[in-house]
């Protein structure tokens, strides 16, 4: 790493992932320096939390809406999250993040997704993904692939959002990457990211790195 690295938190929670390598990837993505950590402990870091950071990647699936549980430890998720998204920090929402907090609009905000939570599912699948803005800088120069994941089914963005990527698979939702505007600060959501298959894939990995330093202002 150096000091020009971008420093990235990694929040998860709530759904289970392959750790040894989902830390592997954000350790090889050129020029991000990544801290994966749980909610809580990004919510409740004493020095500073999202502040800390240049850009936040969202990798849980967390339902309940924060601020509503009850205790120190929601009401600390609640402010950070809120405070994050009114900030110019970066945010991503990488696979299931994009379904999170169905019924909160700050979420509703960050991912251009009206209706969240349970989707239909199947992973394993082949996914030709296609980009259709070239002229951007996440997808800039990039020709269309095949990986691995898992897709989510029934699941509608807002037609108000920069469409990058999209799937033909019968099954999954047709958009798969885009950005979203928000006051000060910028969101890219990436559906993909299930496991192993799609993290190694370098295409992917290209679309990811590069998601997270647009969104930091660094591309």
């Amino acid at each position: 790493m150096t000091n020009s690295d971008i420093k990235t938190a990694v929040v998860t929670g709530n759904h289970e992932y392959d750790v040894l390598n989902f830390q592997r990837l954000f350790r090889e993505l050129p020029g991000i320096d990544g801290y994966v950590q749980s909610l809580e402990d990004f919510a409740t870091d004493p020095l500073g939390g999202w502040k800390r950071y240049d850009a936040v990647v969202f990798f849980n699936y967390h339902q309940d809406t924060p601020g509503t549980v009850g205790g120190e430890l929601d009401d600390a998720v609640s402010g950070s999250l809120s405070q994050l998204a009114a900030s110019e920090t970066g945010v991503v929402l990488l696979h299931h993040a994009i379904l999170c907090y169905p019924q909160w609009d700050v979420w509703e905000d960050l991912s251009g997704i009206p209706t969240r939570g349970a989707a239909g599912s199947a992973a394993d699948q082949t996914l030709r993904i296609d980009p259709t803005n070239t002229d951007h800088p996440i997808t800039s120069g990039l020709a269309s692939w095949d990986m691995i994941d898992e897709y989510y089914a029934g699941v509608e963005v807002d037609d108000n959002n920069n469409v990058l990527l999209t799937t033909d698979h019968p099954e999954s939702m047709k958009i798969i990457g885009w950005t979203r505007d928000r006051p000060g600060g910028r969101t890219f959501c990436f559906q993909s990211g299930h496991d192993d298959q799609t993290w190694t894939n370098p295409t992917f990995r290209t679309v990811l790195e590069r998601g997270v330093k647009w969104v930091a202002g660094q591309l």
